[in-house]
């Protein structure tokens, strides 16, 4: 569980990570993305959360560049698509993004979904093939550390069977109603740091009734329910919004503590189910 105040935590091979990410999945590739993006970072936040997929990375590129931000204050996550797994096309697939991006580095980069449709029976070779690849260039120094996404126990297991470096990172979606506890528990026990996409639950989070009478109790939003919520699991959320008082708000998380009967009220809470595909399932 991180600490209450402290707003940064370590991956396993040391590198330091913001708790709290601006997402940017759904973003537009157009201005109202760089506008957001930089003010989330004149807000406060230090990790910007995209990927090739949601085609905006140019925009994270430009909010960053225009920022004034020093490049090693900020922390960079993009993702492989599935189209480019394989050794060779995770290379030119990166190189790509960090073109977009206008980096000299990405900070975090993940494979994003370990099954493709159409090739449900090569997962395993296609995972262990641009890892291999994410593995190469770890070590050129051209990203700071590699993860995945959306992988189960079984996928976890397939990677931790061949590499020469551990995952540092799963992003998976996490929210009240889908704790994802067995998954944490195995990724913690590898010491693989969890991230929650869709925390707030896709912007529904408003419709639970327990979710609106702790927002009462304690004098927050329920976002702000949501993301405490995952922090004291010791997971960092990936909150997204394209409102300037709500970027804000859900990143001002760290004045606050759930108590452990409300956590536990939370953690017990069926309201909400997955929201997204079943990542055994192809994408």
């Amino acid at each position: 569980m991180f600490k209450k105040n402290k707003t940064s935590t370590l991956l396993n091979n040391g590198s330091e990570i913001p708790l709290i990410g601006y997402g940017t999945y759904m973003s537009p590739s157009s201005e109202e993305t760089i506008n957001n993006v930089r003010y989330a970072l004149k807000t406060g936040y230090r990790l910007i959360d995209t990927a090739a997929r949601y085609g905006n990375e140019h925009e994270v590129g430009e909010a960053i560049k225009n920022s004034k931000i020093k490049r090693e204050d900020i922390f960079v996550t993009s993702k492989l698509w599935n189209d480019d797994q394989g050794h060779e096309s995770t290379i030119k697939a990166f190189e790509e993004s960090k073109k977009k991006l206008q980096l000299k580095y990405i900070d975090l980069y993940l494979i994003h979904w370990p099954v493709i449709k159409g090739k449900e029976e090569e997962w395993q070779k296609l995972n262990m093939e641009s890892w291999e690849a994410m593995e190469d260039l770890y070590f050129n120094n051209e990203i700071k550390a590699i993860g995945v996404s959306n992988f189960e126990i079984i996928h976890l297991e397939n990677i931790l069977r061949i590499c020469k470096i551990k995952p540092m990172v799963n992003q998976i979606e996490m929210h009240p109603g889908l704790n994802n506890t067995k998954l944490i528990k195995f990724c913690k026990k590898h010491n693989i740091l969890v991230q929650a996409y869709a925390p707030l639950v896709h912007g529904k989070a408003g419709e639970n009734p327990l979710l609106q009478k702790l927002a009462k109790k304690y004098n927050k939003s329920i976002a702000q329910i949501c993301i405490r919520w995952c922090l004291q699991h010791g997971v960092i959320p990936l909150p997204k919004s394209s409102h300037k008082d709500r970027i804000s708000s859900n990143f001002d998380v760290f004045d606050f503590k759930l108590s452990f009967f409300d956590m536990h009220k939370i953690d017990n809470d069926k309201y909400f189910s997955r929201l997204f595909s079943d990542p055994n399932k192809g994408k």
